[in-house]
């Protein structure tokens, strides 16, 4: 009853959390005070009302959600790695505690990054988080937009268990327009959030969710994020943890990558796709996960394409990447048209804003 009353008292001191969080590092300084502490802390003109409130806590004041298991920190099912004083005492899970448990002994690869990703960070996030699900690797991310979006739906895309992190209760965390991927996750995988169902999205849930994400991550991977404290913070909070960090590369003149090149300045591994992940999961003894495909080498290498189609897409890789500057000073136009289009139809290239191209996938299906 316990984990169950700390789940309803961070609901109730929501308002306070959020005020008093602003500073960066306080929000975990506040989680990891105990009960008595944390009502002191942000109980203000309500303290008095909020004690009674907690002293009166039964655990049927809990709303009960369908398909969603109380799980707290003493139930042997709770994943280990989630430890320490700022560690959650208590997790909703839909999709069944079971199923959590099997998703969390697996490796599990955090997938994260800027919420207003560009074409080449939403593309790149799908193709990787669709490699690593179908090398059985559990792959996680927030419930937010840009990349953790675009990594749900490329491990969704091969029907793979996902994990899904919310920074509220379960019945409210999921926006109409994310609503089917976020019904797909909970078919198939778990959407987890520390808050119990009815309490609404706060300031403090989001960050509050990524020391639930770092803490269950045996390796986070940054795709895309500018050089800023919000876009990093998943990122410093899986380094505080002692976890493995790694970074996608962009364009050095993209701010939309400066994080990403921040970090991997800073140390932080250098990931280009599926295959370094399975290599560096496989360094830190994650073999079981990887044996499927740590061996393939990312990029058109290993395809039958033909060489007209691997000019096109390496031209496209290199920056070349609208039908003008792929036509400039070329003595048919038309075959290089052509190729673009054959290429999109492979599911190789898409399309992206101000009709540059991006590529989509390491392997050529068939």
């Amino acid at each position: 009853m316990a984990c169950l009353r700390r789940s309803w008292l961070l609901a109730a001191v929501g308002p306070a959390l959020d005020y008093r969080c602003r500073r960066e590092g306080r929000l975990l300084e506040l989680l990891a005070l105990c009960d008595e502490e944390l009502l002191q802390a942000l109980g203000g003109r309500r303290r008095e009302e909020l004690e009674q409130r907690y002293a009166d806590f039964r655990p049927s004041q809990i709303l009960a959600a369908e398909d969603v298991s109380p799980l707290c920190r003493h139930d042997p099912r709770f994943p280990r790695a989630l430890s320490g004083e700022a560690a959650p005492r208590m997790l909703y899970v839909g999709g069944g505690a079971e199923r959590f448990k099997r998703l969390t002994d697996a490796p599990v690869v955090a997938i994260a990054g800027s919420a207003w990703a560009t074409d080449y960070g939403m593309e790149t996030a799908k193709s990787l988080a669709r490699g690593l699900a179908a090398s059985g690797v559990t792959v996680a991310s927030g419930l937010t937009d840009g990349i953790a979006v675009a990594a749900q739906a490329g491990a969704l895309e091969v029907d793979a268990r996902t994990v899904a992190v919310a920074g509220a209760g379960l019945d409210v965390a999921s926006p109409a327009k994310r609503r089917s991927l976020y019904a797909r996750v909970r078919r198939l995988g778990c959407a987890v959030a520390e808050l119990p169902s009815g309490a609404p999205a706060r300031r403090w849930g989001q960050p509050a969710s990524e020391r639930i994400l770092a803490g269950l991550a045996t390796l986070t991977v940054v795709v895309e994020a500018r050089d800023s404290p919000r876009e990093l913070a998943l990122a410093r909070l899986a380094v505080g943890l002692k976890r493995v960090v790694a970074a996608v590369p962009g364009r050095v003149t993209s701010s939309a990558s400066g994080g990403t090149h921040t970090l991997l300045l800073g140390g932080a591994h250098l990931v280009r796709g599926p295959s370094d992940v399975l290599e560096l999961l496989y360094r830190m003894g994650a073999r079981g996960a990887v044996a499927a495909g740590a061996e393939s080498e990312p990029g058109y290498l290993h395809t039958g394409l033909d060489e007209r189609l691997k000019r096109t897409l390496e031209a496209v890789g290199a920056g070349r990447d609208t039908p003008e500057k792929l036509t400039r000073g070329c003595r048919d136009p038309q075959q290089v048209l052509l190729a673009l289009s054959e290429l999109e139809l492979l599911g190789l290239l898409a399309r992206g804003d101000g009709g540059r191209y991006v590529p989509r996938d390491a392997a050529c299906p068939g």
